[in-house]
């Protein structure tokens, strides 16, 4: 059974301040999720992995469920950063604003396709899944909303219609993971979901 190299660093064995820690059981987490899948990744293990005691593993996770949750938050953090940057960085048309949207949603789920379904998937259908994905859920829809109501109606788009278009977001960038079908074949139907979401809107 592989370790991941930050078992064997100093910054692994010395006391860290506690964000530096939390960082540096994340990325353990991650590499072990990569190397063995979730099915092997309990607090004990990642303790063993990144060369801490166990208490020091359980004192910032707290359970099972809550390391996966924080994985999740960790991924949608590092994701959200990437896709403001983008988002900003467009021009204020709606084809090339809608085209930004649709583009790095899909490469956010590309860039750690695998290992943030393993931890979904793992989750499952329990309340820190649940809370963690709806706060995010509506995170999204609002700053959609917002970046798309200049070229929306007076009552800008829809709750529904944002809805409608992270089901299409969450199913099309799964299938790309998957190779059920291209990186750009995905972008471009989310596209066009997106921009026939606006029209109903305006």
């Amino acid at each position: 059974m592989s370790k991941h190299p930050a078992a064997t660093t100093p910054s692994a064995r010395r006391r860290l301040p506690r964000e530096q820690r939390t960082r540096q059981l994340l990325d353990v987490a991650w590499a072990l999720i990569s190397e063995e899948g979730t099915d092997q990744l309990t607090l004990a293990r990642l303790a063993e992995a990144a060369g801490v005691t166990k208490p020091v593993a359980y004192d910032h996770f707290g359970t099972r469920n809550g390391l996966l949750a924080a994985l999740y938050e960790d991924y949608d953090a590092r994701q959200t950063v990437v896709f403001d940057a983008a988002v900003d960085a467009a021009r204020a048309t709606l084809p090339e604003k809608a085209r930004v949207v649709a583009t790095s949603y899909v490469e956010c789920v590309l860039t750690q396709g695998q290992e943030i379904s393993a931890v979904v998937a793992a989750l499952g259908g329990s309340p820190e899944l649940q809370a963690v994905r709806r706060r995010y859920q509506q995170a999204f829809i609002e700053k959609c909303q917002r970046i798309l109501a200049p070229f929306a109606g007076p009552g800008g788009v829809t709750a529904a219609g944002m809805w409608a278009v992270l089901g299409a977001a969450d199913t099309l960038s799964q299938a790309a993971a998957d190779a059920d079908i291209s990186k750009a074949q995905a972008c471009d139907e989310l596209l066009q979901t997106l921009l026939a979401v606006v029209k109903r809107s305006a």
